[in-house]
């Protein structure tokens, strides 16, 4: 859970306990129509989505039920998969809408106020960084780029051919262990060379943590996870880099893989600590 710094004297605790607080999903400088926004399913038990207007931005927020969301709820809820998955989803098509009329702003999932002037308050207070950022994005869409490589194998026989002696079975697995260390160099060097390309096509790049093989259901190690932000002007040309890419390093028994366009999740933060996770690109 979380939310955007707010005025302290404005996010006291009302006299009388509240029945609903406001969510927010994404911050806007193009609102969609109000009528599709209130179309879109949000949260459980909360009420229609709707655009509340910022000054020159537009927050696409939701009413929900104080006593679903409230802290010690919310952590206890978002501790179950499959409440953590509806919870996910329902902030997603939010966002979704909110970005189906121009460049949008994703807030964390669960931005909660105790109502909408401390919403407005917070946004407002960082209008001039909120505008900057969706300037930033606009006409640009991320797009997610995963290399994963081969199995490494021991060397055949390692273990019984040749003299049984201990000498001779250590010298063997040193060798192994050699071969399986520069297979793996090799493979990483060909996700970082596939990264170097991309970079050339993006205006901004980031690398996540590679996911473990439990998390992507591949029996072979992920090498490279990584964000581009790339003009929607050259999406072709990223698309096709990444098909050439791909192509080659199949020789290599490396594969490639390319999802999206996506709205930039990785990339909509205007805090300078979160900025600075992110490497401009030169163009």
């Amino acid at each position: 859970m979380s939310t955007l710094p707010a005025d302290p004297a404005s996010a006291t605790e009302p006299d009388t306990p509240r029945t609903t607080v406001t969510c927010v999903f994404a911050v806007t400088d193009a609102p969609p129509p109000d009528e599709a926004v209130s179309l879109t399913p949000g949260h459980d038990g909360g009420g229609p989505l709707r655009v509340l207007a910022a000054g020159p931005l537009h927050l696409i927020v939701q009413d929900v039920p104080a006593a679903d969301f409230g802290e010690e709820a919310l952590a206890e809820r978002l501790n179950r998969p499959q409440e953590l998955e509806r919870c996910a989803r329902a902030h997603h098509r939010g966002v979704e809408t909110a970005a189906s009329a121009g460049p949008v702003v994703p807030l964390p999932m669960a931005t909660l106020y105790l109502d909408d002037h401390n919403a407005v308050r917070a946004v407002t207070a960082r209008a001039a960084s909120l505008r900057t950022l969706l300037d930033r994005l606009r006409h640009r869409t991320e797009w997610a780029v995963k290399v994963h490589g081969p199995a490494i194998a021991g060397t055949p026989g390692a273990g019984t051919a040749g003299p049984a002696d201990g000498r001779s079975y250590l010298r063997r697995v040193s060798e192994r262990r050699r071969t399986e260390r520069e297979e793996r160099e090799r493979a990483l060097a060909r996700a970082h060379a596939v990264d170097r390309e991309l970079r050339r096509y993006a205006v901004a790049a980031t690398r996540h943590r590679p996911q473990s093989e439990q998390l992507t259901g591949r029996s072979v190690p992920q090498l490279l996870n990584a964000a581009y932000l790339v003009d929607d002007a050259r999406r072709a040309e990223f698309v096709r880099a990444v098909g050439e890419l791909a192509r080659d390093a199949h020789r290599s028994a490396v594969e490639v893989t390319l999802s999206g366009p996506w709205i930039p999740y990785s990339f909509a933060r205007s805090d300078e600590a979160e900025r600075d996770t992110h490497e401009e690109v030169g163009v």
